[in-house]
């Protein structure tokens, strides 16, 4: 049985570039419904320099992290690059939402 950091991982890793999620959403596809925050715990303990800790934001698509940090920036220039749209320090949530296919929802998540 995966943890719930391996769970929250595993979903992290799915979404696919130029296409982001919120902390909530990610917790609910981990199956840990109401546990936003331990995804935001959990991507800031992580050490894989493979996940994509980037296109996780606010469920107003904001960039949680405070703009005095570096990883403020970073974020941001990463999504960026990525091809997302991005005003002010709000994500175009509704053309940038991760929706998961039905495949993935069935096949590659287990919760």
């Amino acid at each position: 049985m995966e943890s719930n950091e391996q769970r929250i991982l595993s979903v992290v890793r799915l979404i696919p570039m130029s296409m982001v999620a919120s902390y909530g959403q990610v917790a609910d596809l981990a199956g840990l419904p109401k546990r936003a925050r331990l995804v935001s715990k959990v991507l800031k303990g992580t050490n894989d320099k493979e996940i994509p800790w980037h296109r996780i934001v606010s469920s107003q698509g904001k960039i949680s992290i405070p703009k005095s940090l570096p990883s403020h920036a970073l974020q941001r220039q990463l999504l960026l690059d990525e091809g997302v749209d991005i005003k002010g320090n709000s994500v175009n949530m509704a053309k940038h939402r991760w929706q998961p296919s039905i495949d993935t929802l069935l096949f590659q998540l287990s919760y």
